[in-house]
């Protein structure tokens, strides 16, 4: 992709991978494409739907936002949830199952 002048980049470009809870299915978009210092968590059905925002990450004072109708969940899921956020924002997706393939020797 290239850049000409301030052109942000597409909104497809700042994705870094879905994930699933086994209910519902969230995409994780980085808030730039060089040195984020935040995420976004939304649901992929409607991306004005975010879940949980991710701030602090260059600083290190990391930050989880969430929004108005994920707070009131288990502090368990909750835990699980930024869990699977952050493998997805610094791994990208999971490989689906099935799709790993192994080397032996």
């Amino acid at each position: 992709m290239s850049k000409q002048g301030n052109a942000t980049p597409s909104g497809l470009a700042l994705q870094r991978g879905r994930f699933s809870d086994g209910g519902g299915s969230f995409t994780v978009r980085a808030s730039s494409d060089q040195a984020p210092d935040s995420f976004q968590v939304y649901t992929n059905t409607n991306p004005a739907d975010i879940v949980l925002i991710v701030s602090g990450l260059n600083s290190g004072n990391l930050r989880a936002t969430w929004g108005d109708d994920w707070r009131s969940l288990s502090e368990e899921w909750k835990g699980w949830f930024k869990n699977q956020a952050f493998l997805v924002f610094y791994n990208g997706p999971a490989p689906a199952l099935g799709k790993v393939r192994f080397c032996d020797g």
